[in-house]
């Protein structure tokens, strides 16, 4: 059996996929420009805009999950934040493990029901629309858990936005790759 293009890059994106859920999660107890005790550490999104520090990892990892869907399909987005989940149970405290994989699979399916339908012919919009609708519900629903607050939330979405933003030109050239070897997506 051969591997394809397709199912090779699936598996690249899925590896990273896994590893950006506990690298936010370790983030958030250890790396930003303020650490208060007994809150996540911060780093500015914006000109005073704070968010918790793990927040660009998640914002990378809206876009993988949609490449992992594309190339692997929903099932293995699924597994990928079942297997992050697990790694992040020896990176982070419990209440952040929780909080992540709860947002992460209520944003997953947020996200699946966007992308899905709009992702054969305008691959780009759908990635940038279920990531924008799944960054919302990821940030509301970890901020809530995690802090039992939404202070963050503007800063959370933003730095999301941001990491989504920076992959359109990615996101584009893989388009347009897709269509001139003639890959049908997942």
């Amino acid at each position: 059996m051969t591997i394809t293009r397709e199912r090779a890059e699936g598996a690249f994106a899925l590896a990273l996929f896994i590893l950006t859920i506990p690298a936010a999660n370790w983030m958030i107890g250890h790396v930003g420009t303020m650490c208060p005790p007994e809150s996540p550490c911060l780093i500015p999104v914006a000109p005073g805009t704070m968010a918790p520090s793990g927040v660009l990892m998640i914002g990378l990892a809206l876009v993988l999950r949609d490449v992992v869907q594309r190339r692997l399909g929903a099932p293995a987005g699924l597994a990928a934040i079942a297997a992050g989940a697990v790694i992040s149970t020896w990176l982070a405290p419990p209440a952040i493990v929780v909080a992540s994989a709860t947002a992460f699979v209520l944003s997953e399916l947020a996200d699946f029901f966007v992308y899905t339908p709009l992702q054969r012919r305008r691959f780009v919009l759908a990635v940038v629309a279920s990531s924008a609708v799944g960054l919302v519900v990821d940030s509301a629903v970890f901020l809530h858990l995690a802090f039992g607050s939404l202070d963050f939330l503007p800063g959370q979405i933003l730095g999301k936005l941001w990491m989504v933003l920076l992959a359109i030109p990615i996101l584009a050239w893989l388009r347009r790759r897709d269509e001139r070897l003639g890959l049908v997506p997942a």
